[in-house]
């Protein structure tokens, strides 16, 4: 059975609804949760895919964070490999910068559902062309890539040009959360340094507007959610299945 890699910096910011996509497939997946195994190395040699989820830290908090240069030279050989590689909030910077290109603060925070508007290579990608011109997406950062030099530039949104990208043909980006639902949201509503972030950003979208704006959007966003999910599942295939062949007695 294959297994795909799982890099997690907090629990609050799990797989969401692309786990029960991967084990529909019939993928085991290893999670290596940083938070709790800060010194954690992982060989990534034995596994079809990565996958690197979203989180608080800042890619440049390697001084302080050292699982953060773990994971940068472990997308460097997943991308070495020509092995598909996902990357969500944090996991697209760290992959963006994977592939030499800066993270930044972004002028204007994005918390909150905002609208992606695809680029013209974005509309025809083989993953993320089922979200259309345009689709309404969950965001939470306060940093952004720049789109690496041998990239391709996929989505932006009014306030930030730098949504996605796609880096040779089993490699990707997102700036956004594609992959939450209404429980996920109320637990980051709930969560204390979550909260504190939010409150924070004066002229934003504040958590009435979120809960009011997730009960409009999040039905639409998953539907999309799941095709693109999907369609970066098959850039990892199908498990193979053992084949087990029937015994026969000495003598037949």
């Amino acid at each position: 059975m294959s297994r795909l890699l799982v890099f997690q910096h907090v629990a609050a910011e799990p797989l969401g609804t692309l786990d029960p996509l991967i084990r529909r497939r019939g993928h085991r997946i290893r999670f290596v949760n940083f938070e709790r195994e800060p010194g954690a190395q992982p060989d990534v040699d034995r596994y079809r895919g990565l996958v690197v989820l979203g989180g608080p830290m800042n890619v440049g908090d390697q001084h302080a964070r050292p699982h953060l240069r773990t994971e940068l030279e472990a997308i460097e050989r997943m991308l070495g490999q020509g092995k598909p590689v996902l990357g969500i909030c944090l996991g697209a910077q760290l992959l963006a910068h994977a592939l030499g290109a800066p993270v930044k603060r972004h002028h204007t925070p994005e918390i909150g559902w905002y609208r992606l508007q695809a680029t013209e290579a974005g509309r025809s990608d083989p993953v993320l062309a089922p979200l259309g011109d345009e689709a309404p997406v969950f965001q939470w950062h306060g940093q952004h890539f720049e789109i690496p030099h041998s990239a391709v530039h996929l989505a932006r949104s009014d306030t930030c040009e730098q949504q996605a990208f796609r880096w040779g043909d089993r490699a990707y980006g997102f700036q956004f959360h594609l992959e939450m639902d209404e429980p996920l949201i109320e637990r980051w509503l709930a969560t204390p340094g979550y909260r504190a972030e939010l409150e924070r950003r004066e002229g934003l979208h504040d958590e009435a507007a979120i809960r009011a704006h997730t009960r409009e959007h999040i039905a639409a966003m998953q539907a999309g959610a799941d095709a693109v999910f999907n369609n970066f599942l098959d850039l990892v295939g199908r498990p193979q299945r053992r084949v087990v062949l029937p015994s026969r007695e000495f003598g037949e």
